[in-house]
């Protein structure tokens, strides 16, 4: 690890950590009811954690931060590798990590277009390689193996067989994309800045909050002003107005396809909504869920659901709500990516650093 302006990974081990009454009373029975935050990593005081991504044929734990890209051995959390510009990266800022059907680690880059790595060697794409945009924000692999990557200029897809890219832009219902997921179908689903789009491969379809996204601004939260296309300015992804909370339900940070069948998309200030192929059912902070904007979603090999949210992270197992927060453990409130390990521990990125969840 290089000391100074890179990123620091910190063990530290939290000890005596117990569940409020609140969280055990809504906690479900089982092994899950023993769930806590076991260790926390920093990444440094300023550095914040936008993407994490397990590889569990090489067990290596991706970090991606503000400040470059963390490897880290899963097995034991010690850090193999950092990358930054000088060892290939084309921006220290990641806000994506994938890994290709071909065994390639991909960085989605704010500004820097997305990274592709193996065994050391590094290649990066940007527009004049028919990548549509600079700003790289998500990344899924389709039943056909190309690799789908969301920017702010549309969705691109990438043929790992021609090294083409093929983009869409109009067919999107919003062109800055957040999150991309593949459901069982082999449809593929876009988070956007302007509701959920999904591509079935021949035809597009595309939901907002008049669709029934996002629940109703109950607590009549001012609407956002960062957000909107030529506002690129503006993007950079305060979801507070002079630091008062707001609402966008519309603008979806996070998607996720679930194992039976449903669809879960995270809104900015409208929860989560739950789409079963013909209506919208959405949680909030009412129903147990930590808080209304949620930047995360990935479920577990047990089936629970997991959410990154500005409150805190929330496990989800269909009946019960169950939510972990700073007097839990985490280093920051706000969670931005979530990752699970083939042993079922759960991994959260906030600012400053990393957080493991898990029963023992």
């Amino acid at each position: 690890m290089e000391p100074g302006r890179l990123a620091r990974w910190c063990c530290a081990v939290l000890t005596g950590l117990v569940l409020s009454a609140a969280h055990a009373q809504t906690a479900p029975g089982g092994a899950a009811a023993g769930e806590k935050v076991l260790e926390t990593f920093n990444v440094g005081d300023n550095a914040y954690v936008r993407a994490l991504t397990i590889e569990p044929k090489s067990g290596t734990l991706w970090v991606g931060t503000s400040v470059g890209v963390h490897e880290v051995d899963l097995a034991g959390a010690r850090p193999r590798n950092t990358f930054t510009r000088q060892h290939g990266l084309a921006s220290e800022y990641v806000f994506a990590i994938g890994i290709d059907r071909a065994g390639h680690t991909w960085f989605g880059t704010n500004a820097g277009g997305a990274s592709r790595y193996r065994s050391g060697k590094w290649k990066t794409y940007f527009p004049m390689h028919g990548l549509a945009d600079y700003w790289v924000y998500a990344f899924a692999n389709d039943r056909d193996g190309s690799l789908w990557i969301g920017t702010w200029a549309g969705a691109s897809r990438f043929d790992l067989k021609t090294g083409k890219f093929r983009n869409y832009v109009k067919e999107l219902v919003n062109e800055w994309v957040y999150g991309i997921t593949v459901d069982r179908g082999g449809r593929v689903w876009f988070a956007t800045e302007g509701g959920v789009s999904m591509f079935d491969g021949t035809t597009w379809k595309a939901w907002t909050h008049k669709d029934g996204l996002g629940a109703p601004n109950s607590a009549n939260l001012p609407p956002s002003a960062n957000t909107g296309l030529g506002t690129r300015s503006r993007h950079d992804l305060d979801v507070t107005t002079g630091g008062s909370a707001t609402y966008n339900p519309n603008y979806v940070f996070s998607i996720l396809a679930a194992a039976d069948g449903a669809v879960w998309a995270g809104t900015w200030g409208g929860g989560v909504g739950r789409f079963d192929g013909t209506r919208w059912r959405n949680f909030t902070a009412r129903e147990g869920l930590a808080g209304n904007i949620v930047y995360s979603a990935v479920q577990d090999g047990k089936g629970v659901l997991w959410f990154g949210t500005d409150a805190g992270v929330s496990r989800y197992d269909g009946r019960s709500w169950r939510s972990f927060g700073r007097r839990d453990g985490l280093l920051e409130s706000h969670v931005y990516a979530l990752a699970v390990a083939p042993n079922g521990d759960v991994w959260a990125g906030t600012k400053r650093g990393v957080a493991r969840i898990g029963a023992k």
